[in-house]
């Protein structure tokens, strides 16, 4: 079996504070995310997911993938998810300078602005330079990393593996990363419905990503 590192390192999470990797609580919350849509293939059939457990979430959306499909992204918003930016172009930022990766940040932040007000960022990859971030914070964006990891996207990944790599590392706070992708499809299919029951059947609760200023 692919031996993957899903549980974000403590040491990681003390080299980088200015990050929100997890969100410490004492209730039973989990604090589920969903990256790189909308898609209309999963993006809906993730909703309706979520719908039947009571659960809300946080999709960061990539702006591209808004501005085609505006009417999946209303329907986000409509289910009372919150919304985070994942930049329009999918960028890695460790091959991006400095402005251009700003710039596509800002574009897809116009979109976003017109439904919600929201300054939830996830790097793409997880790659960002510290001068990129730096800035990001300075104008106010709130940079959510993560706990856990599925890995649904990884095709070398079996349906399996997907789950418990999530039931295996989960707590109370995480915020665990799937993708309402195609690339992700067959993974998040199986496992997504299964954690919702699991963590439902312990008394957890599924909540969106809301940070005070």
């Amino acid at each position: 079996m692919k031996i993957t590192p899903t549980k974000t390192p403590l040491v990681v999470k003390k080299m980088f504070p200015n990050y929100i990797w997890d969100i410490p609580t004492e209730q039973k919350t989990i604090y589920l995310t969903f990256d790189d849509g909308p898609t209309p293939e999963i993006t809906h059939w993730t909703l309706n997911t979520l719908k039947q457990y009571n659960a809300k979430a946080t999709f960061f959306c990539i702006g591209s993938n808004i501005e085609k499909h505006p009417d999946i992204f209303q329907d986000i918003i409509n289910e009372g998810h919150s919304i985070g930016n994942h930049t329009y172009n999918h960028l890695k930022g460790w091959k991006t300078q400095k402005q251009e990766y700003i710039d596509d940040v800002l574009k897809t932040q116009s979109s976003i602005e017109h439904q919600q007000t929201s300054k939830l960022f996830r790097p793409p990859y997880g790659k960002i330079k510290p001068k990129q971030a730096n800035e990001l914070i300075q104008m106010g964006y709130k940079i959510i990393m993560w706990d856990v990891l599925s890995f649904d996207w990884d095709a070398t990944i079996s349906n399996a593996a997907c789950l418990e790599n999530v039931i295996s590392k989960t707590k109370k706070g995480s915020i665990i990363v799937f993708h309402d992708s195609l690339k992700a499809a067959s993974n998040l299919q199986y496992a997504l419905p299964k954690v919702l029951e699991h963590y439902s059947n312990l008394g957890f609760s599924f909540k969106n990503i809301v940070i005070p200023d």
